[in-house]
């Protein structure tokens, strides 16, 4: 009987797919709709910076009639970005307070997350190996590029060494935090653009938060591949509210799936933490304030293509690994540098020691990496690229450069925990019988 039912679940799913993952019917574009003040930008650019014109043409902006003006125009702004433009009075930098005008919601709820907060990582070490270690024009056009910076401007001019910058936690000369067009690209400012996992990608990736690359190795980038190359959209470009996984697609979820777009039960957010219950970025990983209600949010979006208890074991997975890390590797390897610190046999500068990189970089990168490819199901991530790497750079690295410096210390933390056993005590003759018998068997060597 259950053969039956999962075999006519399968059908049903297969035919949905091919229904609903199918390339959204093309309909008549409305024309522009210009105002008095809009034209003559219009006018202009048109030979000035056609690129522009043509994508604010194939905007949703241009049929509402939403043009250079509205968007641009400094009447009524007290800013030290208004400029005189050809007789007129203009912005150049749009900002959240801008866009909140017709985007209540949105920008209300973008300018309350993590994202806006984006450049409060200046101060942090992070910040520290970019601006001092690094150098100023590498952290402008590489770390602030992504996490933002303050956009300095007087009598109009902006600061070139602050812009050009799309930054997601930039620091407006309005006084407002954020920037939309780092996921509605201007001058079209596309919702399918920021439902696709490329738009995500310019900032979430790498060796310290790679969740590009552990989607990309996931069953969702690969459905999503399978789909995109076959010629299907996924009903990518349908209005906002109205891109629901399970509905309207079944093939590939992306970034904004499982993170902002709508369900059943929940509308969109632009909150893009309103579904994570893990904080995954610090040395140790700690639940967030109210993270029960942000699991049940991100389990919403998940039953709407597997079952409630698939999505709850893949939890009890995920938990598991994170605190496999936090136990065996994070907490010791913590404590190991807060107790070497407080006996005088570090300092208190950063990066001064080499133990000081190894430990940022068992935290910082390999320690993220597991936990990123365990929060989005990307094995390689979690295990070859993760808790191997950890393991490798805690062993022949952290622990004997802490020894080094003082191993009583390092002794006392590790030595009482099972889970070191094999390092500190050795695998028993049975374990390495075992793995030679296995080789030998296997490989005849």
């Amino acid at each position: 009987m259950m053969g039956i039912i999962f075999a006519g679940f399968a059908l049903a799913a297969c035919t949905f797919e091919e229904t609903t993952s199918a390339t959204v019917p093309k309909t008549e574009k409305a024309a522009p709709v210009v105002s008095k003040e809009g034209q003559p930008c219009l006018d202009c650019h048109k030979t000035a910076a056609p690129g522009a014109v043509k994508d604010w043409q194939d905007s949703k902006h241009a049929a509402k009639g939403v043009d250079c003006n509205s968007c641009h125009g400094a009447s009524g702004k007290d800013r030290p970005d208004v400029k005189d433009h050809n007789g007129f009075k203009i912005v150049v930098l749009v900002t959240p307070k801008d866009c909140q005008t017709c985007h209540a919601r949105a920008a209300s709820e973008f300018m309350a997350s993590q994202h806006a907060d984006g450049a409060k990582f200046i101060g942090s070490l992070d910040n520290m190996l970019g601006e001092i270690i690094g150098g100023g024009p590498a952290a402008n056009v590489g770390c602030k590029q992504c996490h933002g910076s303050t956009v300095m401007a007087k009598a109009g001019e902006l600061d070139p060494t602050t812009w050009p910058n799309t930054g997601i936690g930039r620091l407006n000369p309005d006084g407002s935090k954020g920037s939309c067009t780092a996921c509605h690209s201007r001058h079209i400012f596309s919702v399918a653009q920021a439902r696709q996992p490329e738009i995500c990608g310019k900032c979430h990736l790498g060796p310290d938060h790679p969740q590009m690359e552990v989607w990309q190795e996931s069953k969702h980038g690969a459905r999503y591949y399978e789909a995109t190359q076959a010629g299907q959209k996924l009903n990518i470009d349908l209005p906002a509210g109205q891109w629901m996984p399970g509905r309207d697609y079944s093939a590939g979820p992306t970034c904004a799936s499982c993170h902002m777009s709508a369900t059943p039960s929940q509308p969109v957010t632009h909150d893009i933490g309103a579904r994570i219950s893990w904080t995954l970025r610090p040395a140790v990983s700690t639940k967030l304030p109210e993270w029960e209600k942000k699991r049940a949010s991100m389990s919403d979006v998940c039953v709407q293509c597997h079952s409630p208890n698939f999505g709850k074991n893949f939890y009890a997975q995920f938990d598991a690994l994170v605190n496999l890390y936090n136990t065996k590797y994070a907490t010791p390897a913590k404590t190991i540098m807060d107790k070497l610190t407080a006996a005088g046999k570090l300092t208190d500068q950063p990066f001064d020691a080499k133990i000081k990189w190894t430990y940022y970089e068992l935290w910082h990168h390999e320690g993220r990496r597991a936990r990123h490819g365990a929060s989005m199901a990307g094995p390689d991530y979690a295990w070859w690229h993760g808790i191997y790497d950890v393991s490798k750079v805690f062993y022949t690295e952290f622990v004997p450069e802490a020894r080094a410096l003082d191993r009583k210390i390092v002794d006392d933390v590790i030595n009482p925990m099972n889970e070191h056993d094999w390092f500190t005590k050795g695998l028993s003759k049975e374990q390495v019988s075992q793995i030679l018998d296995f080789y030998k068997s296997r490989y005849g060597q």
